[in-house]
């Protein structure tokens, strides 16, 4: 059972891992709409890439434009922050369990 325990917690520190890098991929991503990048620059392309499929998701099932103001990457994050506490701590607590 130890090996199931440590698969369940490397499961869980890489998911972890994964979804702050996605995190500051969205960060980024939202400095980036304030400003005009170049759109041929690789980094901006990639960042793009990587978030507005997620974006567009949210913007088509929730009105989230107040004002002008795009609320979809706020969204995003408190998703990820959620998927954090909730899954990657789960996976903890059963790594743990799993390990007596």
């Amino acid at each position: 059972m130890l090996i199931l325990a440590n698969f369940f917690e490397a499961i869980a520190v890489v998911l972890n891992y994964a979804l702050s890098f996605y995190m500051w991929i969205v960060i980024a991503g939202a400095v980036l709409s304030w400003v005009s990048p170049d759109p041929y620059n690789p980094i901006v392309r990639f960042i793009n890439r990587a978030t507005e499929p997620v974006f567009y998701q949210i913007r088509k099932r929730l009105p989230v434009n107040l004002g002008g103001l795009d609320i979809s990457p706020i969204i995003v994050i408190l998703a990820i922050i959620f998927l954090q506490t909730f899954v990657v701590n789960s996976l903890h607590g059963l790594a743990r369990t799993i390990g007596q």
